[in-house]
Parts: C-alpha cells; sequence; structure tokens
C-alpha cells in the first residue's frame, strides 16, 4: 500500500468499480489503484480480496491506510471515510 489512505482493487471490466472510480475522480479524491486483473503483483492482490470477502473475488473492495475495508462501496462512504483518516 502507499502513502495514500485508500486503495482500491479493482478490474477493469468491472462496471461497479468504474462508477467507484469515475465518482472519486469527480471530487479529486486521491487513491491507489490495484487491477486485480492485470497488476504485476495480481495474484497477490486476488488473494488477498477473497481473504476479506469470505473466499469470494469482489471488486471493488477498499482498503484504507488503518486496515479497515469495504466491499463495493458508494464514493461517499469512501470519501467520509478518507476525512475521517485525515482528521
Amino acid at each position: 500500500m502507499s502513502d495514500k489512505h485508500v486503495t482500491i482493487y479493482a478490474a477493469s471490466w468491472c462496471p461497479f468499480c468504474q462508477r467507484l472510480i469515475k465518482g472519486l475522480d469527480r471530487t479529486q479524491t486521491p487513491y491507489e489503484l490495484i487491477d486485480v486483473d492485470n497488476d504485476p503483483n495480481a495474484k497477490e492482490a486476488s488473494e488477498w480480496v477473497m481473504s476479506v470477502n469470505d473466499g469470494n473475488r469482489i471488486v471493488p473492495t477498499v482498503r484504507y491506510s488503518d486496515g479497515t475495508t469495504m466491499t463495493n462501496p458508494p464514493a461517499s462512504a469512501v470519501r467520509a471515510k478518507l476525512a475521517e483518516l485525515e482528521a
């Protein structure tokens, strides 16, 4: 994970991922993006996603710098959590 507070595990084919990313980009919300299919560490990323989703490979899965996660959150929830982390 980078120095950003938000890491999004996503896939290019996922409409829910695209919606979340578009919503965050619209408000210039910072995040790190990891593509679970095409990242150099895609296998590890995919395994991590499954580890926090009861064995299911559900994207988008968001990891925060405090170690908490959200699965398929709306952009507003990500912005709210980011504000909490930056406070």
